[in-house]
């Protein structure tokens, strides 16, 4: 299907243009979000007659944007969520509490604005963009940690899970003694069981 866009579609067009996209894409939503107008006559003479004025609303929008985009100047917002030793957390963060978190941070933020290519699974700092506008956007980072403390290392740029392991390897920690007389694959329990019988 044929549409002309009304305004900056990421990797389809700017105003005016007018692009072939699959029919469902137009149907579901283009035409609902009136991002676009089915391209037929009409439709184009309609699009031309006022043009200045969607260009001239789509530019007082993105000044908004800009404006709002200079307070999102070095954000970052911590999430705290229970994960494993190695890491991975219980769940993920979603965009609804990227969201949450912004907006608790202070910055109102719709949740179609959050770009989030995958759920995040794992602790750790991520860079997160945020659409304010189609031409607007700014990255926010994401500290996702286990602790407030942790939290704090890891936005001093410290790799928590390595320090970890570095204890651990330190303390003689995560390795299993080694037998030699154990079977490939047994585990400790049984290897004290043949032992004994």
């Amino acid at each position: 299907m044929d549409v002309i866009l009304l305004e900056r579609v990421e990797k389809l067009g700017g105003i005016g243009d007018v692009v072939k996209v699959k029919d469902g894409f137009a149907r579901n939503y283009l035409l609902p979000n009136k991002k676009a107008l089915r391209a037929n006559e009409a439709n184009r003479k309609v699009f031309e007659a006022n043009r200045a004025r969607i260009e001239a609303e789509n530019a007082n929008r993105r000044g908004e944007a800009e404006k709002e985009a200079k307070t999102f100047k070095d954000v970052s917002v911590t999430i705290i969520r229970q994960a494993s030793n190695a890491g991975q957390l219980y769940g993920s963060v979603a965009v609804r509490d990227l969201v949450d978190a912004l907006n608790d941070a202070g910055h109102k933020v719709a949740k179609s604005a959050v770009i989030l290519d995958r759920p995040i699974k794992a602790i750790g700092v991520y860079d997160i963009r945020v659409a304010l506008h189609p031409e607007v956007s700014v990255t926010v980072k994401v500290n996702v940690a286990r602790s407030p403390e942790e939290a704090e290392l890891q936005s001093q740029g410290v790799d928590v899970m390595a320090q970890v392991f570095e204890e651990g390897r330190d303390q003689g920690g995560f390795t299993e003694a080694y037998d030699a007389n154990a079977e490939p694959g047994a585990s400790a329990e049984v290897r004290e069981e043949s032992a004994e019988g």
